[in-house]
């Protein structure tokens, strides 16, 4: 079986190959936007309790990978020993294990009874899975909720100290994150463990199609550290009889297929979403998007090949990936079988990026490629497809990355009632002038903008509307890359840069607000508020993008 577990590989990891840029660009000074991070503002009581549940549903009970960095040295902090309270030993702990007895859990020197979580936990009972263990080495896996003020919350339900002796025996020095890629500079992260993180959108108006080093990067798990001369993809399911498995050279001998096509993050500008209401979720910019060309093998001609039609039961392709969590259960996701049989959807098993092999942020040695689709489908570091009747049953296919009105909250939502995000909608954005930056007019009082507009299922965008006086009068943009002309019906996979001149209004104050909206080939358009479109998981990001700048005349 190709997938093995992060936590295994990197225990016999002895070195890391060394990082070769091949883009020969400067940093340039980045005036971004004041974000609100996820660790910022005040959370109520609901949402605390959600971090909570979601930080102690990674503890499993593995408690032998945690750090021993502190075995020798005195504790202090979160989780540190506090007087008078009862010592516990393991044995003790591992007993609280269920609802019924209570679920109990460790962190650090600490011990938690965590039980009132068990009902408000998102991932539903997989939270039962920590009980009776350390929340320690999970906490180092999902980084992202390692943060003093869940650390403060989780300190309200001390219950006693854990045993010393026990305590030392639990220690390990294993970190999933220890082998990691290096990253250029000029990313900014959003999260660090595991590592997400956009270009500055100036970068991303450069060149249509966007350097491998500089593509935004979303992983969900530390990355996986594949060997490409043992590495092997299996198939199965409807249609195919038994298990076939595939090498890197096998795929390579079959005819390939070049897409140039732009992928983008569900959860793009969700930092401006998260402006109206609180979201749970990375706080991006408009950075997460890039438009590459992408080489492989075309999905329909592979699946046809080994028997698979439209004729058959199944209505879902999964795809699982070589990046797994601490309980071997892979990052996964699906697509309909119509989509990938239908060779206009150009799907493709993907092991170039820009006619190099892919990076391993990128998905090396190969990756699912989906056009038109949001990110989360497109899953890196393929290591298995399935033909099947349902979808995928993966965390990020059933309870993750859907969108709900904005009247759902956490209180009430239920994540089976709506369908995984497929097409995402038609978006813009201004990457220069950036927020907060002072522009100069010309002589003829007009300033330039630029940005990029996309529209998800292969629609194509027939203009970009720009505004500097709340919508009183609008200016259209130029589309620049429109030699890239498609026959009527054709679908387009990547995006259009745009570049306007907008002439300043006559009374214009020492501060304008520009706003873009773009128009797909199926005549949609951009929402004007976040709020009509807010949601609890912050996708699908899409009403008008605003910058305010500062004018020199």
């Amino acid at each position: 079986m190709p997938t093995i577990s992060r936590f295994v590989q990197h225990l016999f990891k002895k070195n890391i190959n060394s990082f070769n840029s091949r883009v020969a660009c400067s940093l340039i000074s980045y005036n971004s936007e004041n974000q609100q991070r996820y660790n910022d503002g005040k959370y109520n009581n609901h949402y605390k309790k959600i971090a909570i549940g979601a930080g102690v549903s990674l503890g499993f009970g593995l408690s032998f990978l945690t750090s021993k960095k502190e075995v020798d040295e005195e504790i202090t902090g979160f989780g540190s020993p506090l007087p008078n309270l009862p010592t516990y030993k393991l044995t003790e702990i591992a007993e609280h294990s269920s609802k019924e007895k209570g679920i109990w859990v460790t962190y650090r020197h600490g011990v938690y009874d965590i039980s009132e979580f068990i009902e408000l936990h998102p991932g539903g009972d997989i939270i039962l899975m920590a009980a009776g263990g350390s929340i320690d080495p999970f906490w180092n896996l999902y980084a992202i909720h390692k943060q003093d003020h869940i650390l403060e919350m989780l300190e309200k339900y001390r219950i006693g100290n854990l045993d010393k002796e026990d305590a030392k025996g639990s220690k390990d020095d294993s970190d999933p994150y220890a082998w990691e890629p290096r990253r250029h500079p000029a990313l900014m992260k959003s999260s660090d463990k595991p590592f997400c993180a956009e270009p500055p959108t100036q970068f991303l108006i450069q060149s249509h199609i966007t350097p491998q080093e500089l593509f935004f990067v979303r992983n969900h798990l530390p990355v996986p550290d594949v060997d490409p001369e043992t590495y092997e993809l299996e198939i199965e399911g409807i249609g195919i009889e038994g298990t076939k498995t595939f090498t890197l050279d096998d795929l390579k001998k079959l005819p390939k297929h070049t897409v140039t096509a732009t992928i983008m993050c569900c959860g793009n500008r969700r930092g401006e979403m998260s402006k109206i209401k609180m979201i749970k979720g990375l706080n991006w910019g408009a950075g997460a998007i890039g438009t590459a060309e992408w080489t492989g093998v075309k999905l329909c001609d592979f699946l046809r090949s080994l028997g698979v039609s439209e004729d058959s039961k199944a209505e879902h392709v999964q795809f699982e990936g070589l990046d797994t969590d601490a309980t071997n259960t892979s990052f996964g996701g699906s697509i309909p079988l119509v989509r990938a049989l239908d060779p206009r959807s150009e799907v493709i098993l993907a092991y170039e990026m820009n006619g190099k092999p892919l990076s391993r942020d990128h998905g090396f040695p190969l990756r699912a490629i989906v056009p038109g689709v949001a990110g989360a489908r497109n899953v890196k570091w393929l290591s298995r497809i399935i033909v099947s009747e349902n979808e995928s049953d993966s965390h990020w296919q059933k309870n993750d990355y859907k969108g709900f009105s904005p009247n759902v909250d956490w209180d009430n939502v239920d994540f089976s009632s709506a369908p995984a995000v497929q097409e995402l909608p038609v978006i813009s954005a201004i990457c220069t002038p950036l927020n907060g930056d002072v522009v100069h007019a010309d002589v003829d009082d007009n300033i330039t903008v630029k940005g990029y507009a996309w529209s998800g299922g292969g629609r194509n965008i027939i203009r970009v509307d720009l505004t500097c006086d709340h919508g009183k009068t609008w200016h259209t943009a130029k589309l620049l890359d429109k030699e890239k002309k498609s026959k009527a019906g054709d679908h387009v996979w990547d995006w259009t840069l745009w570049e306007a001149k907008i002439p300043l209004p006559k009374h214009a104050d020492k501060e304008i607000d520009i706003q873009v909206k773009a128009v797909d080939s199926a005549y949609s358009t951009q929402p004007e508020y976040f709020e009509n479109i807010w949601n609890l998981r912050g996708v699908a990001n899409n009403a008008y993008h605003r910058v305010k700048v500062k004018v020199n005349k």
